[in-house]
This record gives C-alpha cells, sequence and structure tokens, in this order.
C-alpha cells in the first residue's frame, strides 16, 4: 500500500522529498524545478507566453533600420520615480506597454452573440481582421531628420558614379519626357551605397586602400522602402554599371569579341547574323552575371522593360524567363550564341533549370531577391534558398527588396545575413500621405449590408466625378477614363464582384490565380501604362458593345459607365505592380494585416502622384481597425 501510494506522486514532489537540504547548509530557494507540484503551473504559462510571443509572419518588424541586436537593448525603466518629486517632471505616461490587460469576464451569452467591449484587445479577438497586429507606432523625427539630411545634397542622378552611357539612358530613355528629373529618397540612398561611392569629402589614397582592404569579398544589402518609390531603378542602376565595368577587364570575353572581329573580317564583314549561329558559342551563353527574382510573371514583364530601356544605350543582353513566355523561347533567350548578361525570372523556372543545367548560376555576380518579403515566404522560399546556395560561390552582391518587412524576415534576415547593410527610407511601413482614406459604413441607409451596392455606387461616383460622359457625350469631344482597382480577400469572390458591376453598367473584369498569365498580363497593361487614355464619343458606342457581351443576356443595362475601367483583384495585383495610371482603390473588403492595407493602398498615388482609397467596412469587420489606419495614414505614421 505505501508502494502504491508513493508511485502515485507526482516526480517533482517526490525528488523534492528525496533532495531535503541538512540543517547546517544555509536555506536555499526553491526554483520552478525542486518546488512541488507550484513548478507545473508557471512552466505551461510560460511556453503558452512564449508561444504567443512567437514572431508571426504577418505582423511588421520595427526594427529594420536597426539591424539584428537592436531588439534586445536594455530598456530604460520609466515607471519608477525618482525621489518624491520625480513625476513632477515626467514625460510620458506611466504605462508599461508589456502589461496585459486581464482576461474578460465569462459571459453568460455566446462569444458569437455577444456585444463587443471596447477594452478587448485585438489578440484575444478569434476574428482574423487583423488580429495579429500591434500598436501603430510612428518613426521617431531624429531618425527622419538624420535620414533627411544625409540625401539633401543629392539633386540630380549627375552627382553619382554612373558611366556616361547609363546617365544618358536614364535621362532619354527610362525618365523620357519628365520634367524636372530628381533620384527619389531611396535612390538617393541606395545607388551611392551598391555602387560603393563615398559622398562628401573625397577619400585620401591611403584611406581607399584601407577601406578595399576591410571590405568583405561579398557586400550585402536590404532595401526597404515604400511603395512606388523607385525601388527598380535604384537596384538596376548600380549593377548594370558594375556589368558594364567588370566586362572590360574580363579576359574570357575580351579574348572572345578579338576571335569575332578577325572571324568578320575573314568573311568580308558579313552581317554577324548570318553566320553567328554556327560559330563558337559566347562566354556568358547560358551563364548569366546578374540575376533579379521576382514572384510573379507580370513583376518579369516590368523589371524587365526598365532593364532593356537602359541596355538599348548601355548595349547590355538582358533577357525574361517567366510563364508569360513559350518552352523554344526560354531555350533561346538562355542558349543564345550571343550570350546573355542579365535574367529577370521568377524562382521556380530558374530553379527548375539550374537543376538540369547546374553550369546556369556558376558565373552570377549580382543578385537581387525583389519582392523578398513573398520570395522568402512559404510558397518559394525553397525555389529561393536552391538558388541563393547555387550561386553564393561566385556572388560579389547580394541585394534584398521589399515595401514590407515582417518579422520573421527580419530575424531570418539577422540570423543568416548578420552583416548586411540595410538601406530604409524614413515612411518604411507608412501609406503616404498623398494617398487619401474614405470609409463607407455599408450597415447604413442606403446599403443595409449590402457591400456590391456600396461598391457600385462607390465607382459610379469616381466615373461621375471624372466628367459625365456617359450622360453628357456630345457636350465634349474626349474625356479622360478613370483605372480603379477593387481588392477582395477571397479569390471566388472576385467573379462574383465583377459580374455584379457589370450589370450595374460598369466595364469590370475579375483577376485571380486561376485567370492565364498571358491574360493577367493584357489585363495589367492598361492599368501600368502611364500615358493618360482618352475617350471620345465613337468609343462610347464600343464601350456599350463590348459591356453588353460581359453581361448576362447579351444585353447591354439602360444606364453604364463608359469612362471607367475597373479590375477586381486579390493580392495577386497588390504586388509591386507599377500601377502609374491608377488613383482610386476600393478595398471591397477589411484586409487581414497591416502588410495588405500597405500594399493595396499602395497601387494608388505612386510616383508622387495623388491617390485615393475606399474601404466598405460592414457589420463583421474591425471599425477600430479601420480608423487606426486611417489615423495613422494622416499623421504619417507607420504601420507595425
Amino acid at each position: 500500500m505505501w508502494r502504491t501510494a508513493r508511485d502515485s506522486v507526482c516526480l517533482i514532489c517526490r525528488s523534492a522529498a528525496q533532495a531535503r537540504p541538512s540543517l547546517r547548509q544555509p536555506p536555499q530557494i526553491p526554483s520552478a524545478a525542486t518546488t512541488p507540484c507550484s513548478g507545473q503551473r508557471p512552466l505551461s504559462s510560460t511556453a503558452a507566453a512564449r508561444a504567443r510571443e512567437r514572431p508571426s509572419r504577418m505582423v511588421l518588424s520595427d526594427t529594420v533600420a536597426r539591424g539584428p541586436g537592436a531588439a534586445a537593448a536594455p530598456k530604460k525603466s520609466r515607471n519608477r520615480p525618482e525621489g518624491p518629486w520625480g513625476s513632477t517632471n515626467r514625460t510620458v505616461a506611466n504605462i508599461d506597454p508589456n502589461r496585459r490587460r486581464p482576461p474578460p469576464k465569462p459571459a453568460s451569452r455566446s462569444a458569437k452573440d455577444r456585444p463587443r467591449d471596447k477594452d478587448e484587445s485585438l489578440d484575444e479577438d478569434p476574428r482574423k481582421a487583423l488580429k495579429m497586429q500591434r500598436a501603430l507606432v510612428n518613426i521617431p523625427y531624429r531618425e527622419r531628420s538624420l535620414v533627411k539630411s544625409r540625401i539633401s545634397d543629392i539633386e540630380s542622378f549627375d552627382q553619382f558614379d554612373l558611366l556616361p552611357t547609363i546617365k544618358e539612358a536614364v535621362y532619354n530613355e527610362v525618365l523620357k519626357g519628365m520634367v524636372d528629373v530628381k533620384p527619389t529618397p531611396v535612390q538617393r540612398l541606395a545607388i551611392p551605397a551598391l555602387l560603393g561611392q563615398k559622398l562628401g569629402r573625397a577619400l585620401t589614397p591611403a584611406e581607399a586602400a584601407r577601406r578595399a582592404a576591410n571590405e568583405p569579398d561579398r557586400k550585402e544589402f536590404l532595401l526597404a522602402a515604400e511603395t512606388g518609390s523607385g525601388k527598380t531603378l535604384a537596384y538596376l542602376l548600380p549593377i548594370i554599371n558594375a556589368l558594364k565595368a567588370a566586362e572590360a577587364e574580363d579576359e574570357a570575353v575580351r579574348a572572345y569579341n578579338e576571335r569575332l572581329a578577325a572571324e568578320k573580317e575573314r568573311r568580308g564583314n558579313a552581317p554577324v547574323s548570318e553566320w553567328i549561329d554556327r560559330w563558337e558559342p559566347h562566354p556568358n551563353t547560358a551563364r548569366p552575371r546578374a540575376v533579379v527574382l521576382v514572384p510573379t510573371a507580370e513583376l518579369v514583364d516590368q523589371v524587365l522593360a526598365v532593364a532593356k530601356k537602359i541596355s538599348h544605350v548601355a548595349k547590355l543582353k538582358a533577357r525574361g524567363i517567366s510563364a508569360n513566355f513559350k518552352a523554344a523561347k526560354i531555350q533561346s533567350n538562355m542558349y543564345s550564341h550571343g550570350g546573355i548578361d542579365m535574367v529577370v525570372a521568377t524562382p521556380h523556372l530558374l530553379a527548375a533549370m539550374a537543376q538540369q543545367d547546374g553550369n546556369i548560376l556558376s558565373r552570377v555576380r549580382h543578385l537581387v531577391v525583389d519582392e523578398a518579403d513573398s520570395l522568402f515566404d512559404r510558397s518559394f522560399a525553397p525555389e529561393t534558398s536552391k538558388i541563393l546556395d547555387r550561386a553564393m560561390p561566385s556572388l560579389r552582391q547580394l541585394v534584398l527588396c521589399s515595401a514590407t518587412i515582417p518579422r520573421r524576415l527580419d530575424n531570418y534576415l539577422a540570423t543568416h545575413f548578420p552583416s548586411m547593410l540595410r538601406i530604409t527610407t524614413p515612411n518604411l511601413h507608412a501609406i503616404p500621405r498623398r494617398v487619401q482614406l474614405g470609409v463607407i459604413d455599408v450597415s447604413k441607409d442606403p446599403y443595409r449590408n449590402n457591400k456590391l451596392l456600396a461598391c457600385a455606387d462607390a465607382i459610379w461616383t469616381i466615373g461621375r466625378d471624372a466628367g459625365s460622359l456617359a450622360e453628357n457625350v456630345g457636350a465634349q469631344a474626349a474625356a479622360d477614363v478613370r483605372r480603379v482597382m477593387v481588392f477582395v480577400n477571397e479569390r471566388e469572390t472576385t467573379q462574383q464582384v465583377a459580374d455584379y458591376l457589370v450589370s450595374k453598367g460598369i466595364n469590370a473584369i475579375a483577376l485571380h490565380r486561376d485567370t492565364p498569365e498571358q491574360r493577367q498580363s493584357e489585363m495589367l497593361a492598361e492599368f501600368t501604362s502611364n500615358e493618360p487614355v482618352k475617350m471620345t464619343p465613337d468609343d462610347v458606342e464600343r464601350a456599350r458593345l463590348q459591356l453588353a457581351a460581359k453581361a448576362p443576356g447579351g444585353v447591354a443595362p439602360r444606364r453604364f459607365l463608359p469612362n471607367t475601367k475597373v479590375i477586381v483583384a486579390t493580392d495577386l495585383a497588390s504586388r509591386g505592380i507599377d500601377t502609374l495610371a491608377v488613383r482610386h482603390v476600393v478595398l471591397f473588403d477589411v484586409p487581414h494585416t497591416t502588410i495588405d492595407f500597405i500594399h493595396r493602398l499602395g497601387r494608388a498615388g505612386r510616383m508622387g502622384r495623388r491617390g485615393r482609397g475606399i474601404v466598405l467596412v460592414g457589420k463583421d469587420d474591425r471599425r477600430d481597425v479601420v480608423a487606426e489606419v486611417k489615423e495613422s495614414m494622416y499623421m504619417g505614421q507607420a504601420l507595425i
């Protein structure tokens, strides 16, 4: 019986009873491991607390600019006054931000039916709307002032150590037709850093030699800047400049060019295109020296278009690899006899090609991971890691770009790339103040919880503000066409919203992952063009016929809005697409996280333009979260 009673005691109590301290020894403070029974509860609560505090991939990081180790820095306690009169000079509230609120009192009714308390925190909300969002904190003005003072003296691209041909390409090709061309803040910070240019006082020869000796073989950069700030040009210009500078020092390429010139002379200066395919391949055939990774085929086309504008003047070979290209085109782009200098690709296709031909990434010296928060997420991380591992032996420069840095990515970079130079702009994680946010309460009259009706009414208001072309066609020869993007959370909702808008006389199309890649590019072509679209009275009848083809029954509505084009999309169209023509964004569903808020509203107001966002708030949406986001946008604060 005694053995049965002894076996029923827990192991912690039994070990504590056996290890009793002697009377001659000083008493010891019991720990959680030796205290009988009482140590079990703190262990479980500690594990639960750690699980709750585990950084999520949907929570933005507030230590991007400071780098690894910043979060572990000791903080000064503000809760204890110094002396009896210490509280009189207090400048901050005596509130501990880490203090947890007491759990809510148990309600008699179910959590679904009972009214929500005002003091209930976001973490305790079982619903999905932004439940993982932390407090909205602004970037200190001291950090903003330091960054602004560093870039205040840069007023032109001529101040960068770029080759003359690349400067010519910037002014005559990339930014052609623009007035008062100046680098953006991220370009003023990133281009000198990637070039290794020291702005200000020139270095002495001894300082330059000492600096070159201390520099690592591989340089790593993180470009974290708000949407629409010109990050693509910020990393393309230094990389193309480095490729052209290294081209003259490449012995293999120089020897090939000499043999090519001799062969051309032997053939009587015959066109090279007639016999180059039967000659020896270029040393860079299927061996690119620069790789740019992007998540979608639309971004491949967008980045490739900018790279080709520079390469036409700088004489560089840039090619693309995505689902928009056929297999024969991809093969000819990579294995061209003329060689290849830069590849813009999606990770899945490039990783598959590198798996078949292990030498494709053997000469890569510059690697860019654009939209890094997506490419290091679950769906792209395996392929991105494979490309990084294969290119690492020859890599000399690694550049990561993103408009949002989640804490999971921030911790990953701090672990794997601790020496990475972090280049951040003052408005990181903040929606530009030039984008205004309006809120429509769908639960009130006249909508009565009908979001579809509220969305159509908002778009009709935008179209009428453009000139009321539908009601007064003959009075004006042409009118501007408004382009509007509507974002939803679920893929199944896109077609439903688009069909309803068509029934209300609005030219709308649905865009989601099931849409073919070629069709996606065609849809976004009009929304990424910087050229204004005019509609004449002759175009009105054509728009009516197009709307009738989409409408059920083949009959167009009696009233329709011809001067407005709408894309209803998921987050597929919110990442990196340079929608310069979009001035209005409608959020049909409240985004799940602040990351989605930043990317969706970032489709409007790009490159210094003004924009407007409209959020439809229903009875099941978090109104307090939308109010906080709106207030933070007004005050220019960061969403972290």
